[in-house]
This record gives C-alpha cells, sequence and structure tokens, in this order.
C-alpha cells in the first residue's frame, strides 16, 4: 500500500461527518496556528527521506506536542480529527484529502474558499470541508500546479493539471476569476472499469451494443465518441482501448493526461503550455504530425478540438485504422459540423464538400454519449456514415436510447432499441472473424 493510500485509508463518509463537526473557525484558527509553528520546526526536505508512515508519526508527535503548549480547549475527537487535518495539510492537499478519499465522489467542485460541492452518482451536493481562507485554497492550487511543472499567477490565471493519482485539475484565479480562486477535479477510478461494469451495473448500453463496439474496435474501425462535458467520453474511450490487441503500438496525446490504458505497448504524450515569455508551446497538432514519425498501429486523441483535427482525419486515412478520440457535442450530426468547423481552423482553404468528404472517408462510427438529467450516464446513439450523397455525409441509426418521461422520483424512464437496420460494417467484422447475428439488430425488442 502507498504513502497516499495509507494517508487516505478510511470510510470517507466518516470523515467527512468529523470534518462538519470540526468546520468552526475556532478549529481552523487552531489548525493553522499548529501548521505554521509545524513548518517553523520541520526540515520537511530532510524529513522527505523517511518512509511515510513515520514521516506522519512524527508530525503527530510533535502536533500533539504544540497542541499541549497551546492548552487548546479540545476534546479526544477533536484532537484526532486536527492532527489528521494537519498531516493532510503538510503531506497532502489540505481539506482536498478527505474528499479525495471518498470513493463515491467523481467531481470536486470548489467555487469557494467555503463552499465545495461534490458529484455523487451524478448528482451534485454541497460538501462540509471547507477551507481556513482564500490563502489557504490557494497555497494548495499552487502546490497541485507545482507538481507537473506548471504554473499560476496573474499573467497566467487558468491552468491544467492533474493530480499523482490522475485525476484532472483546472483552476482560475484573479483577475479571471471574481469571487476567489476556483477548482475543478474530476476524479477517476483507481480500478478502471470495464465494460461489464457499463452494462450490468450502470445500464449504459445494452450487451448487444457491447458486443458491436467490442467487435469494431477489435477489427480496426476508426470510431469518435461524442458528447457533453461529464458525459463518460474518457470513460468509454478508456474501456474500448482495451479491446486494442496487446501486440499493437498505441501513441495517446491528450492535452492533460487522463487515459489509463493497460496495454503493453503504449507511447503517451501530452501538451504543453507557453512559458511566461509566451515561447515553448507544444500543441496537439504538433503531437499528433509527430505521432505519425513514431511508428504507430492506433492514434488515441483525448480530446479534438482544434486544428489538430485535419491532422487526425489524414492519419485515419492513410493507414492508422482503429483509431480513437472524442468530440464535444449534443449529438452525432453536430459532432460531424464540429468537425469539418475545425478543419477549417487549420486555414487549408478545403472546399466544404472536400472537408466533408475527409471525414465521410475517415470515420466510420460516431457514439453518442449523455449525462441525462437523473445524473445516469447512456449511450444513446450508435451511428454509422454510409457515405456522401451530393455535399452531406449520410449516416444510419444502428442503436438508440428512446426516453419516453420521467418519473416520480426524477429518474429517466426509456428503453434501448436497434433501428432494424444492418450496418455496413457488419461485413468488415466478419472479414475479421466477428460474426453479429441478424437477431441483434432486430427493432421489435426493447432494452430497458
Amino acid at each position: 500500500m502507498s504513502f497516499r493510500e495509507q494517508l487516505n485509508a478510511g470510510d470517507g463518509q466518516s470523515d467527512l461527518r468529523a470534518a462538519a463537526a470540526g468546520a468552526s473557525d475556532d478549529y481552523h484558527a487552531i489548525k493553522a496556528r499548529i501548521h505554521l509553528k509545524l513548518l517553523d520546526k520541520f526540515d520537511l526536505a530532510a524529513l522527505e527521506a523517511l518512509p511515510g508512515p513515520m514521516l506522519r508519526a512524527e508530525i503527530a508527535v510533535m502536533a500533539e506536542r504544540l497542541l499541549e503548549q497551546e492548552q487548546a480547549a479540545v476534546n479526544e475527537a477533536e484532537r484526532r480529527t486536527l492532527i489528521r487535518d494537519i498531516q493532510h495539510e503538510m503531506l497532502g492537499f489540505g481539506p482536498l484529502e478527505l474528499l479525495m478519499a471518498d470513493p463515491t465522489i467523481s467531481d470536486i467542485l470548489v467555487n469557494s474558499y467555503k463552499r465545495i460541492f461534490v458529484e455523487r452518482m451524478g448528482r451534485l451536493e454541497l460538501s462540509p470541508v471547507r477551507f481556513s481562507d482564500e490563502k489557504h485554497l490557494l497555497r494548495i492550487i499552487e502546490k497541485i500546479v507545482s507538481l507537473v511543472g506548471r504554473r499560476i499567477d496573474e499573467s497566467s490565471p487558468m491552468v491544467d493539471a492533474r493530480l499523482p493519482d490522475g485525476s484532472r485539475v483546472n483552476a482560475v484565479i484573479a483577475p479571471v476569476a471574481l469571487d476567489g480562486p476556483m477548482m475543478s477535479i474530476r476524479r477517476f477510478a483507481h480500478i478502471p472499469l470495464k465494460m461489464e461494469n457499463l452494462v450490468h451495473d450502470m445500464h449504459s448500453l445494452t450487451p448487444d451494443m457491447a458486443t458491436v463496439l467490442e467487435g469494431l474496435c477489435k477489427c480496426k474501425v476508426n470510431m469518435i465518441i461524442s458528447g457533453g462535458t461529464g458525459a463518460g467520453k474518457t470513460t468509454l474511450l478508456n474501456i474500448l482501448s482495451g479491446f486494442i490487441p496487446a501486440a499493437e503500438r498505441i501513441v495517446t496525446i491528450e492535452d492533460a493526461a487522463e487515459l489509463q490504458l493497460q496495454q503493453p505497448h503504449v507511447v503517451r504524450m501530452e501538451t504543453r503550455p507557453a512559458n511566461i515569455e509566451g515561447k515553448g508551446e507544444i500543441t496537439q497538432r504538433a503531437l499528433v504530425r509527430n505521432a505519425l514519425r513514431m511508428r504507430p498501429d492506433r492514434i488515441i486523441i483525448g480530446e479534438v478540438r482544434g486544428p489538430e483535427a485535419v491532422d487526425m482525419l489524414q492519419a485515419m486515412n492513410t493507414g492508422h485504422d482503429g483509431s480513437l478520440t472524442t468530440i464535444h457535442a449534443n449529438n452525432p450530426r453536430d459532432a460531424l459540423s464540429r468537425l469539418e468547423n475545425m478543419i477549417g481552423m487549420a486555414n487549408l482553404n478545403l472546399p466544404h464538400k472536400a472537408a466533408r468528404q475527409q471525414i465521410a472517408a475517415a470515420i466510420t462510427v460516431v457514439i453518442q454519449a449523455m449525462r441525462l438529467i437523473d445524473g445516469r450516464r447512456k449511450i444513446t446513439s450508435i451511428q454509422e456514415i454510409t457515405g456522401m450523397e451530393g455535399e452531406i455525409v449520410t449516416m444510419q441509426e444502428i442503436f438508440a436510447y428512446r426516453q419516453t418521461g420521467v418519473a416520480a422520483d426524477g429518474t429517466v424512464e426509456g428503453y434501448f432499441q436497434a433501428s432494424g437496420v444492418r450496418p455496413k460494417f457488419s461485413e468488415r467484422l466478419r472479414a475479421f472473424g466477428v460474426t453479429l447475428p441478424d437477431a441483434m439488430f432486430d427493432s421489435t425488442c426493447r432494452y430497458q
């Protein structure tokens, strides 16, 4: 067990209840005083050589002594909570450690130092955890950002970073943030989800849909996953990548590394922002171009959002079959429109028809993911691109989720249904040894 796991061990919910009990201003004042005194007494750089449990124990002993010197009026439960919080402050990310220890939390949204929301099972709720003040929050943000060699200040008030466990962090400070520093943390499961979790536990898609997606990935079909923020695009991308044969060389390109590929032959690359002088930026487009020189079997782009769309489509059209990416869009048709707009951002002056021909030739399947109003995530559409008719990219829907209403408790009601159309890609799957039965596409079958 790693030091962070030892630090976070325990019941996350009970820790949060303890945090709520000790969230008074007096408590925060005592904690701040003890923390400052410990910083004066400790040489953390010298102590880093100690094993994690020994360092944690040493901090606990020193904190106990300082509490006795302070003659603080705290009971035994408050004393334990105070020591734990000081350990988190010195060795981790302060109050965020309690939230990071709770496996039921998928998003942590810090609106201000005293208002922190979390998302559980797709629903937002106010957390009892808080920071002491804005300076405390800013100090934790700077600590997180420094871990990945990035900076945040008035000249660069926005930053994307990642925590050691892979969680994605976005932070904004003044002058952009009007009400003080803000931070959003998107967490990912320590044990990556598998397709059976989506099918049987979350009911995000049907077994037939899962079988088709698995076959498409194994047979090197180019796919794009479309959806809004928090719809589960990256999670699905991770799961689909698990079906890529272990013998293939995969190159991943991301703004902030968050993919958790399990194959042995994965090469990971991440963009870099410009430095304080405005130099040194490495864009996704530059990384996509470089990836073509790295002998990839497949290229996976975490999210396509700009002119790199041109290079991605060219890669898909020149022998890098089975490539995957995600895009922000409300539906599959909008995803293609966004791709066309991104091609325009590359300043190639391509006619609309030529851009659409590139898209139709490169991409075979668009998967639409959506977070419903009750917080559940569903694969609401799987569509196949069939070619061009005039200047229009033609598509046909293979599977869809039909919403029929909302129950009294707010739960969305609906069902999955095949369109009744046998996709053209079934011929490619058959050539690779994957046979799809006709009954799979029967439109009379409905699945809740």
